[in-house]
């Protein structure tokens, strides 16, 4: 059955000789994986395969089966053009570890119309933005925690948790303050950390996510994060 979904796709790998199957997470279904005809041939026309890199925003009509993993699309079209976040090291590099951690904490289930409409608000704040989004990663995995079912009310709790799981998370006031900033105020909202506050609350968060979802594992571009905006 045809139906009409919006989406955003995580990653993609090869499929057959010139194909792709694409996991996307849609507003309609949850996270659903298709597979995508053609887009790596020579021939393929305007470079279909772009729409598919991490975090593009797309509207799609899609084959849908309930009882079936793998799905097809019949029509495609992003739904906001990238000026900025496929282009700038800074945002590409925060693009690049907010995908792995997206592939890693969303399942397959149906979809969550608030948890879509947050991601995409989110994506766009990262396009849109001029200044002050160096600190969004931390702001993004703190909002996004709580719609993941175990968001902490104050930093005080933050600590909490880890201490009690035998992670030595001991900020100073500089990075306890922007902690409850990042918790409590919109997206962008200025929050100074030095370049080791900003490293230490990163990895805290990380294995604050470790603790919740034990499948998470290793979070491979957690290095090149931290090299570029620590």
């Amino acid at each position: 059955m045809l139906q009409k979904t919006r989406g955003i796709a995580l990653s993609y790998i090869r499929y057959r000789e010139t194909s792709i199957i694409s996991r996307v997470y849609t507003e309609e279904f949850g996270l659903q994986s298709y597979i995508v005809n053609g887009v790596r041939s020579a021939k393929s026309k305007n470079n279909r395969i772009a729409l598919f890199q991490p975090l593009t925003l797309l509207d799609m009509v899609v084959y849908y089966k309930n009882d079936r993993d793998l799905h097809r699309l019949s029509e495609v079209k992003t739904l906001h053009p990238f000026q900025s976040l496929p282009f700038e090291v800074a945002k590409s590099t925060i693009a690049m570890f907010v995908t792995e951690l997206l592939n890693k904490v969303l399942k397959e289930e149906a979809g969550s119309p608030v948890l879509f409409r947050f991601l995409v608000d989110s994506i766009l704040f990262l396009e849109e933005s001029r200044s002050n989004y160096e600190n969004f990663h931390l702001a993004f995995l703190l909002k996004l925690s709580f719609f993941l079912g175990f968001g902490p009310e104050s930093a005080l709790e933050f600590e909490s948790q880890l201490r009690e799981n035998s992670y030595p998370f001991l900020p100073d006031n500089q990075t306890e303050t922007a902690l409850n900033t990042l918790l409590r105020q919109p997206l962008g909202t200025p929050a100074p950390l030095t370049r080791a506050g900003r490293n230490e609350l990163l990895d805290a968060l990380v294995v604050y996510y470790q603790i919740h979802i034990d499948t998470i594992g290793e979070v491979k571009s957690l290095p090149v994060l931290r090299e570029v905006l620590g």
